[in-house]
């Protein structure tokens, strides 16, 4: 599975986002997996999706979940108190929920790539110093 930040959901939803393109064309190229991302992401992706979109929007990232092209990922008590420490850590990014869940699932299951449009993903290193490997 690849890790997937909320705005790379949103421009593969939002034909009108500039990044639409180009999240359409990266997952042509990544395994035929499931995208896998978090309830924060999950979350502020139905927020952003209803601001751009309204309902209709929601309704299709309802659908890629249902059809589970996308899973959700339960957070571990590990993982939150991860998120935590790692949000301290970057407090002077400042690191959202969002992409702390993403940071704490990658250390837990060793997922090295990313899929977001976010450049904060540039200054994060996983817990051994590494950092993800962003797609696009």
């Amino acid at each position: 599975m690849i890790l997937t930040d909320t705005g790379a959901l949103i421009a593969l939803l939002d034909k009108d986002d500039t990044n639409h393109v180009v999240c359409v064309n990266a997952t042509k190229h990544l395994p035929a997996v499931p995208l896998l991302t978090t309830w924060p992401c999950f979350t502020e992706a139905m927020y952003l999706l209803g601001e751009v979109g309204g309902y209709r929007y929601q309704a299709e990232l309802w659908k890629i979940q249902t059809m589970q092209r996308l899973v959700l990922h339960d957070l571990t008590i590990a993982e939150i108190k991860r998120m935590a420490e790692l949000m301290e850590k970057y407090r002077d990014i400042p690191m959202d929920l969002a992409d702390a869940s993403l940071m704490a699932v990658a250390e837990t299951h060793f997922f090295r790539y990313v899929f977001t449009l976010d450049s904060d993903f540039q200054i994060y290193r996983l817990d051994d110093g590494s950092m993800l490997r962003i797609v696009p």
